[in-house]
């Protein structure tokens, strides 16, 4: 079937740095043409009216995990693909501690054949560095797979990276762009039995920043620093959570030339440690939500672009799982269906610029990785576009939550701004928190 052409128009478009307002054409997959005013060349084309709302590039989320294969109870490709449209992320790369592991190129390949058949936005995958897999890593071809995830600090599925030697073998062997996710596991071990002797299993949640500390971020993000210096290795360190962090980055050239790189997720950027109080497990991440010095600090950074990329970390697991005490509630919660209206929150506080958010979230994952023809409104990239109401409240609640785990963060919270249409590769898939029935979804391809 023949895709239709689609004509934008009145859009107020959000690319490279500035807002204009024009038309655009969309033939087939691509943008055709973006000018002040196009007309419609026959009665065949779908013309939308986008007076006063906004057009973005499709988001690129580089962190998400989507818990299939094995953990398939939490959430499925399928299920949070969908709630990733309805947010706005047009294209995903999700994360290798899944059971079994994506340790493997045999079992790296099962997973793009899951996403192929059930995905509904843009898909790819990081490869997972073990302590012995070095052999596998140097199988997988760097322009088959977003990159390569280590864990310095172990989280879900226990995927922790702890040889020193292997760590710069890894570094030294690959040219794949290496993701980290850096907490010091001696420093958490040792903090971790302290409050356990001091309160048994049922530690109040306040304390896992404490735990999980600035200390133990720091010293690993730090080593992993130094060791990509020594090596020459492409390095991209994973959600900083402290202002200590992020004065071990440079805005001093472009992040095109970077070789070492950063990024920052929502939950980090919105709660603080006050939170807890509140939100209790529901907001206990790895690494930790800390202080609102650390909150202030994250945003400068990430506004002066020490901080590189914003991403979610999408990260379900059941309310069981995660209503029991603190040493068996499991971290992470899910963000993908939130993450734009969050930001966009912020734009409308003044703490923002909807272009910086458009940077953060759009360009810069696809410089950062080499995403192929996606993250920009322009003439021959593929047209993954996000239309906006500023203007439309809504308040999250359980009856339009899509995540699988049926639940969220914001809970409660009313954003402003509402996604009204997404198209990915050139098809309307979602329109006016309804789904239409075609299936868009590519496999990601990077230029290296």
């Amino acid at each position: 079937m023949k895709q239709k052409t689609t004509l934008i128009k009145n859009a107020n478009i959000v690319n490279e740095g500035s807002v204009f307002k024009g038309d655009i054409l969309i033939e087939g997959e691509l943008i055709k043409e973006i000018k002040d005013s196009i007309s419609a060349k026959s009665a065949d084309v779908h013309v939308i009216d986008a007076e006063g709302k906004y057009i973005l590039p499709g988001a690129i989320d580089d962190q998400v995990h989507f818990r299939e294969p094995g953990l398939t109870h939490k959430a499925n490709i399928a299920t949070e693909s969908r709630a990733a449209l309805a947010g706005g992320i047009t294209s995903f790369i999700e994360m290798p501690n899944t059971n079994p592991q994506t340790t493997t190129v045999e079992k790296l390949e099962e997973k793009f054949e899951i996403a192929a058949k059930t995905s509904s936005a843009n898909y790819s995958f990081m490869f997972g560095g073990t302590n012995d897999n070095l052999d596998e890593i140097l199988k997988v071809d760097s322009k088959s797979v977003a990159g390569l995830k280590l864990f310095l600090g172990s989280s879900t599925g226990n995927m922790l990276v702890d040889d020193p030697k292997v760590l710069e073998k890894i570094f030294k062997s690959t040219d794949m762009v290496i993701s980290v996710h850096c907490e010091d596991e001696a420093t958490i071990r040792k903090n971790f039995q302290e409050h356990v002797d001091k309160f048994g299993d049922d530690i109040p949640i306040k304390y896992h920043p404490i735990i999980r500390s600035e200390e133990a971020c720091y010293l690993s993000s730090s080593k992993a620093i130094e060791l990509a210096k020594k090596t020459g290795a492409r390095l991209h360190v994973f959600h900083l959570s402290t202002g200590k962090e992020t004065n071990l980055f440079s805005n001093k050239i472009p992040l095109k030339d970077k070789k070492i790189t950063a990024e920052v997720c929502i939950h980090h950027l919105w709660f603080n440690d006050e939170d807890y109080d509140k939100k209790g497990t529901f907001i206990k991440w790895n690494p930790a939500v800390k202080t609102e010095k650390d909150r202030t600090q994250l945003w400068k950074a990430l506004l002066d672009d020490r901080i590189d990329v914003i991403a979610t970390d999408h990260a379900p697991h059941t309310i069981e799982e995660k209503n029991n005490v603190y040493t068996s509630a499991p971290s992470g919660g899910p963000l993908v269906q939130h993450a734009i209206p969050a930001m966009l929150e912020m734009y409308h506080k003044g703490k923002i610029s909807i272009e910086k958010i458009v940077e953060k979230m759009c360009h810069n994952p696809a410089i950062l990785f080499q995403v192929e023809k996606r993250g920009y409104i322009k003439p021959g990239y593929f047209a993954d576009l996000v239309l906006v109401d500023l203007n439309n409240p809504w308040t999250v609640n359980k009856d339009n939550i899509l995540y699988k785990c049926g639940w969220s963060p914001f809970e409660g919270t009313t954003f402003k701004s509402r996604i009204t249409h997404t198209f990915l590769n050139g098809s309307l898939v979602y329109q006016n928190a309804k789904f239409t029935d075609v299936k868009a979804a590519k496999r990601l391809t990077f230029n290296r």
